[in-house]
């Protein structure tokens, strides 16, 4: 079935017009578009400016609300499946999901690709990983984005924005997904103006289900997931020029425990595992933003406020077996402060150089602070660590505190002539210093206590250029290059002498077409790239300590691809859609990790292809009454888990239905995910043989599940 449905997706790729993410009833439309015969066009913010997304020499994949409201996605790693040479690594617990795109990423504290929340930089992925909730747009940025967005955005960048309030009317709705293995979830929104220049929104939710893996020494489900969250709006126009906006969002999340196994042990007992304890993780999200905006003419200036406060405590059977060796207790806080001012040419109105040409420019200063606690206590069982200590230990590693402080400043400008050659150049200076305080240390003391107490600064360049020509009306070439960056910085813990690990680099060049044909009823973009790392980071686990992991530098590496997207509405009510993307990433000569040579081995966690391909049909019943019916296959090629080469997932694909009835105000939707049911381990990490025989513990992806949508507006 691979290879049938990888050669379907070749011929009849479609591009990422698709849904990606759940909103709440009231986003909805009062029907399925039926009126509508060409592609619509969609306005991304990927470089800070409103811009049609077929006119920038990027690669972006947009996902509209209006493409939100025909899927049941609600995660950030669900809508990445619209996303060409797109992987997230996902734990069943919230907590831990990193992305790759073409191959980079990294640690959840040091990610490579950098999710934005309403203009907010998430500078951990533990934020990132949120339930959607009034989500106007989510765009999949592939590609360096150094010059304008600086640090940890070298693998690209996912920018999410939130619904704005209504200023013209009250609305709202609410929808509740019901379905198997305990699905319970409601989520429901109410907006509308208190004055004529004031308007309010609010949306609120709820998610849970029970777990889909069995503990079978206890008869309990272990990976269970339960979640309330609010996001509140006010957005005030005081006149003609200023606007602002504050947005106020709380996640608490508690969720059940890791469904981690053997990984041999796992694939033939699907679904199953032994442990004598079960743990839990939660996760607890505040955050605050605040957009003030000028407009005077020709320019306009931006602030952008952001606080986000986060915590985590989880539990764990460390040990993933039946007996009681290892348990381990987690707890982490973070404070992040950031602040951008951004001044720029109003949108529309740029500097007219002369009657050919004319020039859009963008600047601006941003700082941000991070304070992250770490305190994570290992308990092992008497002769664990060394049969000649037949007593019970506790080992406290790490207690950690690590400060960042940064400071960038950027500038781009495209120069635009005869209304047909766009020329952008733009970079961007980072500077950033850490420092750390790290302690580890036994009871009873067994050895001695370590601490450490460094600081370290770093700084960068990085410039970024497109050159992009209308060939012609509606078709465009670019191509494009960059610089990625991301600073060095310390690990909470590691072995000794691995405490700080150094700055990565790339350097990436593009080259793509983007056009639209047939009177606007099909799209099609293809793009090529090349990449090229030095001192890749690597997340690797630590051989002396079960469950933990740090950041090692790796060597060098690179990567190439290709990439495909096309959207097809071939008559009223028919969306044809796909993606394509084809990765070829390995290490390069000399490449070390844990003192073996990797040089050659595939980057980890990076599929050969990745490929999705679907159809959606909507028909109107009666005037106010419609029916649609989707379906859709997603494909990834095999992959390594890590570095060494050693494990992997062999090629999968998973295929999602969804059909449903919608008038004005009312909708219900059936829907199956993952309709037939196929295993895979998208995760799996090398592991302390004594407790996985295999080498490797695992957790298995999501099953089947299969469910019905009530909603209501008004």
């Amino acid at each position: 079935m691979q290879s049938s449905v990888f050669v379907l997706a070749v011929a009849t790729l479609a591009a990422a017009q698709t849904p990606a993410g759940e909103t709440s009833a009231s986003q909805q439309p009062a029907q399925q578009p039926v009126a509508q015969i060409t592609v619509p066009s969609v306005t991304v913010t990927a470089q800070k400016e409103p811009a049609d997304a077929q006119s920038l020499p990027l690669s972006v994949t947009p996902i509209t609300w209006e493409m939100l409201a025909s899927s049941g996605v609600t995660s950030i790693s669900d809508a990445g499946v619209y996303s060409p040479n797109t992987y997230f690594s996902d734990l069943s617990a919230r907590k831990i999901s990193n992305a790759r795109f073409r191959g980079i990423g990294s640690s959840p504290a040091n990610p490579g690709v950098t999710t934005y929340i309403d203009g907010v930089p998430q500078l951990n992925t533990n934020t990132s990983s949120i339930e959607f909730l009034d989500v106007e747009q989510i765009e999949f940025v592939r590609g360096p984005q150094s010059a304008l967005f600086g640090r940890n955005t070298l693998g690209g960048l996912i920018n999410i924005n939130s619904v704005r309030p209504s200023l013209y009317d009250w609305h709202g709705g609410v929808s509740i997904p019901l379905g198997s293995a305990g699905t319970r979830e409601m989520r429901g929104n109410l907006t509308g103006p208190l004055s004529p220049r004031m308007a309010f929104s609010a949306a609120f939710g709820y998610a849970a289900r029970d777990g889909f893996t069995t503990n079978t020494a206890t008869g309990n489900d272990l990976d269970s997931r339960s979640a309330l969250f609010g996001k509140g709006q006010l957005l005030w126009i005081p006149n003609a020029r200023w606007e602002t906006r504050l947005i106020l969002n709380a996640e608490r999340a508690r969720d059940g425990d890791y469904a981690l196994r053997d990984l041999s042990a796992l694939r033939a007992n699907e679904y199953e595992t032994q442990r004598d304890y079960e743990g839990d993780t939660e996760r607890d999200i505040l955050g605050a933003t605040f957009i003030a905006r000028r407009e005077s003419g020709r320019v306009s200036l931006t602030s952008t406020t952001g606080l986000v406060s986060w915590s985590t405590a989880d539990t764990t059977d460390l040990d993933y077996t039946p007996f009681d060796l290892v348990r381990r207790s987690n707890d982490e806080d973070a404070l992040q402060f950031t602040q951008e001012l951004r001044l720029a040419s109003a949108p529309g109105a740029p500097v007219r150089v002369s009657d050919a040409a004319s020039l859009r420019w963008q600047t601006g200063v941003v700082l941000f602070t991070q304070a992250y606690e770490q305190d994570a206590v290992n308990f092992y069982a008497p002769g664990l660590i060394d049969p000649r200590l037949p007593f019970p230990i506790t080992q406290t590693s790490p207690q950690a505190e690590l400060d960042d402080l940064g400071f960038g400043a950027y500038a781009q400008g495209t120069l635009t002539l005869n209304d047909r050659l766009d020329i952008t150049l733009g970079a961007r200076f980072d500077h950033e210093s850490k420092d750390a305080g790290l302690n580890t240390f036994f009871d009873p003391q067994i050895a001695p206590p370590t601490t450490v107490s460094e600081s370290e600064t770093y700084s960068q360049v990085s410039p970024q250029f497109a050159i992009a020509y209308a060939v012609a009306p509606s078709t465009m070439a670019y191509v494009s290059g960059g610089a990625g960056y991301k600073a060095g910085g310390f690990n909470p813990a590691s072995p000794a002498g691995s405490e700080a690990y150094g700055e990565e680099k790339t350097w990436h060049v593009e080259g793509g077409v983007k056009s639209t044909w047939a009177s606007g009823r099909v799209t099609a973009n293809a793009s090529v790239f090349f990449i090229n790392w030095d001192d890749l980071q690597l997340n690797v686990p630590n051989p002396f300590v079960p469950g933990q992991f740090f950041i090692a530098n790796t060597g060098t590496a690179a990567s190439k691809g290709l990439e495909l997207e096309l959207g097809i509405r071939p008559m009223f009510g028919v969306d044809l859609f796909g993606a394509l993307g084809l990765t070829d990433a390995a290490f390069g000569d000399g490449s070390m990790s844990l003192g073996m040579d990797v040089s050659g081995n595939e980057i980890p966690s990076t599929p050969g292809y990745t490929a999705t391909v679907g159809a959606q049909v909507t028909r109107q019943i009666v005037r106010s009454w419609s029916w649609f019916a989707r379906g859709e296959a997603v494909m990834y090629d095999a992959f390594h888990y890590d570095e060494t080469n050693t494990a992997g997932q062999e090629a999968y694909s998973l295929v999602n239905l969804r059909g449903g009835v919608q008038g004005r105000r009312y909708t219900v939707d059936v829907w199956v995910k993952n309709a037939f049911d196929t295993f895979y381990v998208p995760v799996a990490f090398m592991y302390d043989r004594r407790l996985a025989p295999s080498g490797y513990i695992g957790e298995p992806g999501r099953p089947r599940t299969f469910g019905v949508t009530l909603g209501y507006r008004f």
